[in-house]
């Protein structure tokens, strides 16, 4: 799989909840930061959703697995990968992994959409951010 290391953190104690572990709010949020992180580098950076292109991808569903817990103290990083290109979606593997013993705790799917931000509607990929997508297709086994 050709991923790429999209966030990294240290679990502090106010991401954890009451149980002790971290809270699943902030799965989902090293996974929002992560498709930022990753579509940047694919050439749709924050100034161009802003005052350029305005197109953003748009998470419109998610298959999620939580395999492990993680603690306070954890260092942790997201891996992201594209799995399927097509001409107005990708769909993106995120895993959460716990740095310790190189454990993933958290696995999900997003299928995700080119949002044109002004008509809030599907738009088409542009072509150079497909390009640029292909670096970190998984590849078939």
């Amino acid at each position: 799989m050709s991923a790429m290391v999209s966030f990294r953190s240290v679990v502090d104690p106010s991401d954890c909840d009451f149980l002790g572990h971290m809270n699943v709010s902030r799965y989902f949020a090293a996974c929002s930061d992560g498709i930022f992180a990753i579509q940047s580098e694919m050439g749709l950076t924050a100034n161009d959703m802003r005052s350029g292109r305005q197109l953003s991808f748009a998470v419109v569903n998610a298959q999620s697995d939580f395999r492990a817990e993680l603690s306070a103290g954890d260092a942790i990083k997201l891996e992201t990968s594209v799995i399927e290109i097509g001409s107005k979606s990708m769909t993106f593997r995120h895993q959460l992994i716990r740095s310790e013993g190189d454990v993933v705790a958290f696995e999900t799917v997003f299928k995700c959409v080119m949002l044109s931000l002004e008509t809030r509607r599907a738009a088409i990929i542009p072509e150079e951010i497909r390009d640029n997508a292909m670096k970190w297709l998984e590849k078939e086994q």
